[in-house]
């Protein structure tokens, strides 16, 4: 298993709307690529001062499933539609289970 973590961190001016945006597109995400086999997406629970807005999780068969869900044309319009605009910081890693 290949497991993929990206932490999100949204701009002030980031609208409610604009956050709920990207969670429903994220979660459509499993159904329309077949190589993610668990996708987990959160909010920051705000109990620490400092932290990112936003978290998924995702865990795949090998490294080039992770590639081909990282090049999904899903998943980049998602980026360039939605996360984008919004986006302030983005730390991700990568990782074999």
């Amino acid at each position: 298993m290949f497991r993929h973590i990206v932490l999100l961190k949204w701009t002030d001016d980031a609208t409610e709307e604009q956050r709920a945006e990207v969670a429903r597109r994220l979660n459509e995400l499993p159904g329309v690529i077949p190589e993610i086999r668990t996708y987990q997406i959160g909010l920051d629970a705000g109990v620490n001062q400092g932290n990112f807005s936003f978290a998924v999780t995702a865990e795949f068969d090998s490294p080039e499933d992770y590639v081909v869900y990282r090049d999904h044309p899903a998943h980049l319009a998602v980026i360039e539609e939605c996360i984008a605009q919004i986006l302030a910081a983005r730390a991700a890693v990568q990782y074999a289970l």
